[in-house]
C-alpha cells in the first residue's frame, strides 16, 4: 500500500514539473553541445593514437591539396603537412591550455576571495582594489608587452592566461563566503572548535562550488579565444607546436587558394566556445535555486 502511494506521489510530481531539475529531459541544442564538448575531450586524450601522420610531416608533392583525398581528409597545407593531424594536434593543446589556465584563475580568484571575507578590513579593500584594477586591465594588450618581451613559452602562456578573469571568482567568493558565514552552520562548526581554514575549506566552499564551476564555465571559452587571438598573433604557440589560433593565423595568408586550412579551425574554435556557452547557461539554470 505505501509502495502504491508513493509511487502516485512520484507521478503526481512528474505531471506537476517539480522533478529534480537536474533530472528534467535536456534540451536538444544542449545535448548536441554536451556531445560535442565530449567529442573534444576524446580526441584530446588520444590524439597520439588518433592522428594519422605526425604534425611536422611534410609531403611536398601534395601541397595545398583539398580535403577529401583518401590520404588527406582534410587537406593539406602550404608545406603538405596534414590538416586533419595538426588540427587533432591543435585541439589538445587548446584545451590543455585553456583547462590550466581556468583552473589557475578559478583557484588564484577564490583563495583571494576567501582571503577578503575572512579578514576584512585591510586585506578586503587591497583584494577589491586589485580586482578593479584588474577588470579596467586591457589583458590582451598586455600579454602581448608580457610575451614580447619575455618570450613565449608554454608555462608562461598558461600562467598569463590563468589572470585572466580572476577578480570574477574574487569577487563571487568573497559575497558568497560573507553571506554562508552568517549563516547557522558556520558559526555552528567554530563553536565546535574547527578551524576558519577547516570551515571555509569543508563547510563554505561546497557550498558555494556550484556557483564557481558555472562561473568557469564562462571563463573557459574566453581564454580559448584569448589563446586563439595571441597565438594568431604571432605571440602564442611558437611551430613546431600547434594550437587552434596558431593554425588560423598561418593559413590566413591562403584563404583565396586554399581556405581549408583556416576554416577547418577556425569552424572548431567556433563549435566549442558555442557548446560551453550553451553548456554552462544550462548548467546556471540548473544550479540556481531561485529557478522553479
Amino acid at each position: 500500500m505505501a509502495t502504491a502511494e508513493l509511487g502516485q506521489a512520484r507521478t503526481v510530481r512528474m505531471a506537476n514539473g517539480r522533478t529534480p531539475r537536474l533530472l528534467q529531459t535536456v534540451p536538444p541544442l544542449v545535448s548536441l553541445g554536451i556531445l560535442w564538448l565530449l567529442t573534444m575531450v576524446v580526441v584530446a586524450v588520444f590524439a597520439d593514437h588518433m592522428r594519422p601522420y605526425n604534425i611536422t610531416a611534410m609531403d611536398l608533392t601534395s601541397r595545398l591539396s583539398a580535403p577529401g583525398s583518401s590520404k588527406h581528409w582534410l587537406g593539406t597545407d602550404e608545406l603538405g603537412r596534414d590538416v586533419l593531424s595538426r588540427l587533432i594536434q591543435s585541439i589538445r593543446l587548446s584545451l590543455i591550455i585553456a583547462f590550466g589556465a581556468t583552473l589557475l584563475s578559478a583557484v588564484f580568484g577564490t583563495l583571494l576571495g576567501f582571503a577578503a571575507a575572512r579578514f576584512r578590513g585591510a586585506v578586503e579593500h587591497v583584494v577589491l582594489v586589485l580586482a578593479d584594477f584588474q577588470a579596467a586591465l586591457p589583458f590582451l594588450i598586455m600579454s602581448l608587452a608580457v610575451l614580447a618581451f619575455f618570450g613565449s613559452s608554454m608555462v608562461l602562456l598558461v600562467c598569463l592566461m590563468g589572470f585572466y578573469g580572476w577578480e570574477r571568482y574574487a569577487r563571487i567568493a568573497r559575497g558568497l563566503a560573507i553571506a554562508a558565514g552568517a549563516q547557522g552552520y558556520a558559526a555552528a562548526v567554530v563553536h565546535l572548535g574547527a578551524t576558519p581554514t577547516r570551515v571555509y575549506l569543508r563547510h563554505i566552499l561546497p557550498n558555494v562550488a556550484s556557483t564557481l564551476i558555472v562561473s568557469m564555465t564562462l571563463t573557459f571559452p574566453e581564454i580559448i579565444l584569448m589563446e586563439s587571438g595571441l597565438s594568431f598573433l604571432g605571440l602564442g604557440v611558437q611551430p613546431p607546436e600547434t594550437s587552434l589560433g596558431n593554425m588560423v593565423g598561418f593559413g590566413r595568408e591562403y584563404l583565396t587558394r586554399a581556405p581549408w586550412i583556416m576554416l577547418a579551425p577556425a569552424t572548431v574554435i567556433m563549435l566549442t566556445t558555442l557548446s560551453i556557452s550553451l553548456a554552462g547557461d544550462w548548467l546556471r539554470d540548473k544550479l540556481d535555486p531561485t529557478v522553479s
